[in-house]
């Protein structure tokens, strides 16, 4: 994975043009249940964002391209599932994984919709609520409701996480400045992510 992500950020450095292309369909495999097993989603939004911050990307465009990939990955996983759930347990990589999907399962059946907008933030999860959600036959009109919402905020924050990070560097601060503007953020985000899993504790 480390190759796959050294790669992308390289063509990304060398391709900004392509920045939305990439981060669009970064947020997509990150949240398609068939490809998130071996995709590093979350640490190449995090580097686009930290490019965004340095000035090399539009961090509008990426925050929306991070947006609808995210949607989408999220919708087709509930479309799969809705669509071949019988089928589902049986395919790769579920066959190999299936306590993966059960997760998924256990987590929707006990919190209900809510769980496609927590299960965003919670990385074993967030690709496989949606898939469990349609196999559960949840309802279109919540079940876009929570994804837009969730997509809406997790994507632009870890590009913002990352933005951050670049745009220090970018601006010449002192190392003990740097590290504590990093600090702050990673201790907000990670209070935000505690604060769901006291709420929505998966079991």
């Amino acid at each position: 994975m480390e190759q796959l992500t050294t790669e992308i950020l390289t063509f990304l450095r060398t391709h900004p043009e392509m920045a939305t292309v990439v981060i669009g369909l970064t947020a997509f495999a990150e949240s398609f249940a068939f490809v998130s097993f071996l995709f590093p989603g979350f640490a190449i939004l995090v580097a686009a964002g930290a490019m965004a911050g340095a000035g090399l990307i539009d961090p509008v465009a990426a925050a929306l391209a991070g947006f609808a990939g995210a949607v989408l990955g999220d919708a087709i996983s509930f479309w799969i599932g809705q669509k071949f759930g019988h089928v589902v347990p049986n395919t790769w990589p579920f066959s190999r994984h299936p306590e993966a999907l059960e997760r998924g399962v256990i987590f929707f059946k006990k919190w209900g919709w809510p769980s496609v907008f927590v299960g965003r933030f919670f990385g074993p999860l967030r690709a496989f609520v949606p898939l469990a959600a349609g196999m559960c036959r949840m309802p279109l009109v919540p079940f876009y409701v929570a994804n837009i919402v969730s997509a809406a905020i997790w994507a632009p924050a870890l590009l913002f996480s990352g933005y951050l990070i670049g745009a220090i560097a970018a601006n010449g601060w002192s190392i003990e400045w740097k590290a504590a503007a990093v600090s702050a953020a990673l201790a907000a985000f990670a209070g935000l992510i505690w604060l769901a899993r006291k709420i929505f504790k998966a079991e």
